[in-house]
């Protein structure tokens, strides 16, 4: 299987996947302009599954490094294997909540919210489960993300007083919606990490390779996105009428669907390929700089804030210089 040993080429990886977490919320855009939510997000399911058979049965069986797909789940455990699938659960809740703040609040809001409480937590779980790094940069990095995240919810304040009349205080639930979802979020790369061998090139007994993590980490998502879909649109998306059913959204529209998950997927599996040489916080802290790429892409390709007074903006700019300052600590910690 292709692997990799090399703390550079690990860094590397894990930047890969801040530049495609970063960009996968550009499907939903486009397709949530003429269809509903949980059409975009049923496709984007069954593009990360798609996506993780695929590299199981090229990346992850070619070569002699390692071990094969099938040889890899003849040999695993039973818990390494469901430690897998429920971290593809938990991140499928947490996911499903930030997407339905980034369609309420927009990208340049959610992602920032969402996916900032998940880094700050996911910092402690796998610093404290496996302790790599300096703390202290560490700590400072998270706290320079928190603090990306009181920037980016005072700019959604003021882009909200310039907004037309009319609105209801409901209007803000997309920033709590998307801080549910970092809440959930930030535990599922502690529980797929704990399944995966830390040594690609001789790879322990019971425990999983990158490839067969991420293929049992899709099928958590898959075998409980129906549920999931269920209850978000009967307590949270309650009101879809006029819109067109699963079935009657065009084919272009589901291949947009299905290829932003394969974007998260290509950047989940570069993920594991480098989290154990650069280390699981480090890799973690770093695959969330994912934030900065998104909202890049909100204000510019999506024009989230165009009518937005001079002063939201500038909270966006102290956002992203905060949330950089964040990652460059972050990076620091590794050295």
């Amino acid at each position: 299987m292709f692997s990799t040993n090399q703390p550079t080429v690990a860094i590397i990886l894990c930047l890969l996947t801040m530049l495609l977490w970063g960009s996968w919320s550009n499907a939903q855009k486009y397709v949530t302009q003429s269809a509903p939510l949980y059409v975009f997000y049923r496709d984007y399911v069954y593009g990360i599954f798609l996506t993780a058979l695929a590299l199981g049965f090229t990346l992850g069986s070619f070569g002699e490094e390692g071990r094969s797909l099938f040889d890899d789940m003849g040999q695993a455990t039973t818990k390494a294997l469901l430690l897998a699938v429920a971290g593809g659960l938990v991140f499928n809740i947490g996911n499903t909540l930030l997407t339905v703040g980034i369609s309420m609040a927009g990208i340049s809001i959610a992602m920032p919210v969402g996916t900032g409480l998940s880094l700050a937590i996911g910092l402690v779980v796998n610093y404290l489960a496996e302790p790599q790094g300096s703390v202290w940069l560490l700590a400072l990095g998270g706290a320079a993300i928190l603090g990306a995240m009181v920037f980016s919810a005072l700019a959604y304040q003021k882009k909200q007083k310039k907004a037309d009349t009319g609105k209801t205080p409901d209007d803000t639930r997309g920033i709590w919606i998307a801080l549910a979802g970092g809440l959930v979020a930030g535990f599922f790369f502690r529980l797929i990490s704990s399944a995966l061998v830390t040594d690609h090139t001789s790879p322990e007994p019971g425990l999983l390779t990158p490839y067969t993590g991420l293929l049992f980490f899709a099928l958590g998502i898959l075998i409980s996105n129906s549920l999931v879909e269920y209850l978000v649109r009967r307590f949270i998306l309650t009101d879809e009428s006029g819109q067109p059913t699963y079935g009657q959204t065009p084919f272009r529209t589901h291949l947009a669907g299905i290829g932003g998950g394969f974007i998260w997927g290509i950047g989940m599996i570069a993920l594991l390929l480098g989290s154990k040489q650069a280390g699981d916080a480090v890799s973690y802290g770093l695959s969330q700089g994912a934030t900065v790429v998104s909202v890049l892409w909100g204000l510019f390709a999506w024009h989230e804030f165009k009518e937005a007074p001079s002063t939201a903006n500038r909270y966006l700019w102290l956002m992203g210089g905060a949330y950089l300052a964040g990652l460059v600590l972050i990076i620091l910690a590794r050295s």
